[in-house]
């Protein structure tokens, strides 16, 4: 019975959180949805030719513009890489697209704080600073030949399909794709695939936060994360947090709900900051970099990541201390959450119809067989090969 009362109380935890949370994910979704359909891809790779500091801040705002999914970005990523964008940019995307994103940002201010929401979004600009610098005066050409040479095979990863469909060619103006029926189908298979992409990472991310809310107690949190050494606690906070990312194997917005538990158990603001970056360097999509650019080069990958998160952890820790933003009251939303009907219920019916209206959208109008295009990769064979007739047609075209 105890086992059975202990595993109760681990699932309401998780249910609370999602209580919480639910319409926070579903209005990021929405948002990102209608910017994905707004904002074309297509050319992406042509305006990211170098790491200047304009091809850095364009790579920052259409990776904001994308889907949260970490494995997403690392597939898109890839894809900018083999269309002829440069590595640099295509990697600043690929970190603004997991840590710039509106979803993300709702959902640290629904479960945490706001203080948290602003601390990923400066954070992630400090991360691209850091790793632009890194990668410009210590990358080897050599090394980076090889690792495009690497990508340019093609070999498969994970959601290839989703990278084809995002950075496929769109039609007419941003208004027209928004306001069109075209519009509403494309924000609605954007929409529920978001739900679909993301769904495994919510869950796991939701059961292994109820998990340790329920079952480790605050104590053991606060000896790991040293939080009755204030000093110590606030310079390795930042370190520890990416590894903790690392153990936990969740990523993207699925963090979230853990990062609200270590924050409540006593890691440092830089520290929980830190984890949340920390999704990119996970060992699944390490394991995709490695297929993606070879084995040197993730290796450099990923130890300029950890850095690049480590830095970005200390200084958000130390503006935030300076200007006295850091929150005082270690619990988040879900600590004495109950279920009554306030302005959280309210919103969670508002957004429950509008994933309703948007999942029967999307059967309407071709969206399984849209995915199921997806997970074959013909999407990406259909892109490919548009792509060649477009090459081979401007090729013959006479002068």
């Amino acid at each position: 019975m105890q086992v059975l009362g202990a595993l109760g109380h681990a699932v309401w935890m998780s249910f609370m959180m999602l209580w919480q949370i639910f319409w926070g994910v579903s209005l990021g979704f929405l948002f990102s949805a209608v910017i994905e359909v707004a904002v074309s891809k297509s050319e992406m790779s042509n305006l990211l030719p170098d790491d200047s500091p304009r091809s850095l801040a364009l790579a920052s705002l259409f990776g904001a513009a994308s889907s949260s999914c970490s494995y997403a970005a690392v597939a898109m990523a890839r894809s900018m890489v083999r269309k002829g964008a440069d590595f640099t940019a295509a990697v600043a995307f690929q970190f603004a697209a997991t840590n710039l994103v509106l979803e993300l940002g709702v959902l640290m201010w629904v479960l945490i704080a706001w203080q948290f929401a602003a601390a990923a979004f400066i954070g992630g600009f400090v991360m691209i600073a850091v790793l632009a610098l890194i990668f410009r005066f210590l990358l080897r050409n050599s090394l980076k030949r090889q690792a495009i040479a690497q990508a340019n095979k093609g070999i498969a990863g994970s959601m290839e399909g989703h990278a084809s469909m995002a950075m496929s060619e769109q039609e007419g103006t941003w208004k027209d794709r928004i306001m069109s029926r075209e519009g509403w189908k494309a924000i609605s298979h954007n929409y529920v695939m978001n739900w679909i992409i993301l769904w495994r990472d919510i869950g796991v991310g939701l059961l292994v936060a109820g998990a340790i809310s329920a079952w480790v107690p605050d104590s053991f949190w606060q000896k790991f994360f040293f939080a009755n050494q204030p000093t110590a606690s606030l310079l390795l906070g930042s370190f520890i947090g990416p590894l903790v990312a690392v153990a936990s194997f969740t990523c993207s917005v699925g963090n979230v709900p853990l990062a609200a538990v270590l924050w409540k158990g006593g890691l440092s603001f830089g520290g929980v900051a830190s984890f949340i970056f920390g999704d990119l360097i996970i060992p699944p999509i390490v394991s995709i970099y490695r297929k993606y650019y070879g084995g040197k080069m993730t290796v450099f990958m990923v130890a300029t990541f950890y850095f690049a998160m480590v830095v970005a952890g200390l200084l958000v820790e130390a503006l935030f201390q300076l200007t006295g933003l850091v929150p005082k009251q270690r619990h988040g939303a879900f600590t004495d959450a109950t279920i009554t009907f306030n302005y959280t219920a309210v919103l969670n019916i508002v957004f429950g119809l509008v994933l309703v209206a948007l999942t029967i959208t999307f059967f309407r109008t071709g969206g399984v067989e849209m995915m199921r295009m997806m997970k074959s990769g013909e999407h990406e064979e259909r892109g490919r090969d548009a792509h060649r007739d477009s090459h081979e047609s401007s090729a013959h075209r006479p002068q």
